[in-house]
């Protein structure tokens, strides 16, 4: 089976470079148009159902695919994106300013410190790895596509490959991008990353 998951698209807090974890921040007008233009690609896709993270930037998200591909939302807890904490609604420099010794131990520690009202890197990545394996595990020879955020894809291709460190890696990834994954024999390969040719006819 294959899984096409895509990143939301842009949101105001993107731009301020704001972590929103588990807050949410609205869709730019220039994000609406990159999913308008990610749902006519999706269109030809022959895919049977379509999930997605139950918070505000994925739901819109996947509304305006699901109005134009003809397909009903599945919304999933499980997809939302990494639990912040207390770091949650704020860039990395209030972040250090507001709680400095926090901030310090996340940085030592990345993958195993749990941040305070939140999780762990090393809690997030497994939880992202269950969820869309649990998927995948209910539509074996179908095609889904999935909605979510841009640290559920990253830690899934991290866990898909066994890379193992204490920060998060720089692969590149844009909002409102086309990435695909094959599961077959209870193994994961990945057939296509951040592809954004989509986005093309678009000022962004």
């Amino acid at each position: 089976m294959k899984v096409i998951i895509v990143r939301h698209g842009e949101t105001e807090w993107n731009l301020e470079d704001r972590a929103m974890g588990q807050l949410d921040s609205p869709l730019t007008p220039n994000g609406i148009r990159q999913i308008y233009a990610l749902a006519n690609r999706l269109h030809y896709c022959s895919f049977t159902t379509l999930y997605s993270s139950d918070l505000g930037r994925a739901a819109q998200t996947a509304n305006i695919i699901a109005s134009i591909c003809d397909k009903k939302v599945i919304l999933n807890s499980e997809l939302r994106e990494w639990n912040l904490g207390i770091f949650q609604g704020l860039t990395v420099p209030e972040m250090h300013k507001k709680f400095p010794q926090e901030r310090q131990d996340f940085e030592n520690n990345t993958l195993e410190y749990i941040i305070p009202g939140g999780e762990s890197l090393k809690q997030f990545r497994e939880r992202s790895f269950h969820v869309l394996t649990a998927i995948a595990k209910l539509h074996l020879r179908e095609t889904v596509v999935v909605v979510t955020h841009g640290g559920v894809l990253m830690c899934f291709f991290e866990e898909v490959f066994g890379l193992t460190h204490k920060r998060p890696l720089n692969f590149q990834q844009n909002n409102a991008n086309f990435s695909a994954f094959e599961y077959t024999k209870d193994s994961w390969n990945l057939i296509v990353w951040n592809d954004t040719s989509h986005l093309k006819s678009i000022q962004t």
